[in-house]
């Protein structure tokens, strides 16, 4: 990986110094991921050839993309964030590098930074067409859900979310939900832009989104969010959730659902019962995933 580096810097004509590095990300705790070794082998391997196409071709900045990519996802935040932002510093018109870097700021909990960033992203793509992003960890289906204005303002709504700011975070899921084209992205839209509604006491608004979330929709990979969709529509129960929670092995979505349901709890007035599930969540190792993140922010807000 130095001798990557050293290659990297050379190919931007860079020294590491001249990185307009963030303050707080530079500061910011990192919490080790954890991963099996099969999991962390495919990830270096990958990474590997990620570095070796940049190698072949330091001007196509997909390949720069990919190395940041690759690196986040051995848990290497604060280097990806170099990464992209050396290619933000190469290709200033390229939004994905602040889509990305954005991205790694939220889970930094840079928050005032990533917002900085996808706000920049967002002007970048407006009046352009939209395009699918490829997924770095394909779905069972390895059909992309995502595009990239879609990421772009589902983080932003995130970052405002997680900072209390409640009315751009609304903002920022009304311009997702024009981008969310297929079920998993309308319902991952959905379930943050309902829980913004009901933080702004805007209850029938909020109404409104559960009314359109149709049964029978065909999910790849966001189940969860339908299934908390259901919940806050009183389709399903929490304890039948709190048991699926229990019974699973997939800590991710375990953090996602806890949130979820956390926060039902805190809408309907139970604070005591919403507070144990955050802390719940906070005692697992998902310290990297936006549940966890979220369930964080709300203890922070006590």
């Amino acid at each position: 990986m130095k001798y990557f580096l050293f290659a990297l810097a050379a190919v931007f004509v860079f020294v590491p110094s001249a990185y307009p590095y963030s303050a707080c990300s530079e500061s910011a705790n990192v919490v080790s991921t954890e991963m099996t070794k099969d999991t962390e082998k495919n990830y270096q391997e990958k990474l590997r050839g990620a570095e070796m196409d940049l190698m072949k071709d330091p001007t196509n900045a997909e390949n720069i993309i990919w190395v940041g990519r690759r690196t986040a996802y051995l848990g290497q935040y604060k280097e990806a964030i170099r990464i992209f932002t050396a290619g933000a510093d190469k290709f200033p018109n390229d939004a994905r590098f602040l889509r990305h870097r954005g991205h790694r700021y939220l889970t930094l909990r840079c928050f005032d930074d990533a917002i900085a960033d996808l706000e920049k992203a967002a002007a970048l793509v407006d009046g352009k067409p939209d395009q699918v992003e490829p997924d770095g960890l394909p779905n069972a289906k390895n059909i992309p859900t995502s595009t990239l204005q879609s990421n772009i303002f589902y983080h932003l709504g995130l970052a405002y979310y997680l900072k209390g700011n409640f009315k751009n975070a609304l903002t920022a899921y009304e311009e997702c939900l024009k981008v969310s084209k297929n079920p998993d992205m309308f319902v991952a839209t959905e379930n943050w832009r309902y829980l913004t509604l009901m933080r702004l006491g805007k209850k029938a608004k909020a109404k409104e989104v559960l009314a359109s979330v149709k049964d029978g929709l065909e999910i790849i990979e966001n189940d969860t969010y339908y299934k908390l969709l259901n919940l806050y529509a009183d389709k399903t129960r929490p304890e039948t959730l709190l048991t699926e929670i229990r019974d699973s092995s997939d800590k991710l979505q375990n953090a996602t659902m806890g949130y979820g349901i956390g926060t039902y709890f805190l809408m309907y007035g139970d604070k005591d019962k919403a507070e144990t599930i955050y802390r719940k969540i906070l005692e697992t190792n998902e310290w990297s995933s936006f549940g966890y993140i979220a369930a964080e922010a709300e203890l922070g807000r006590k």
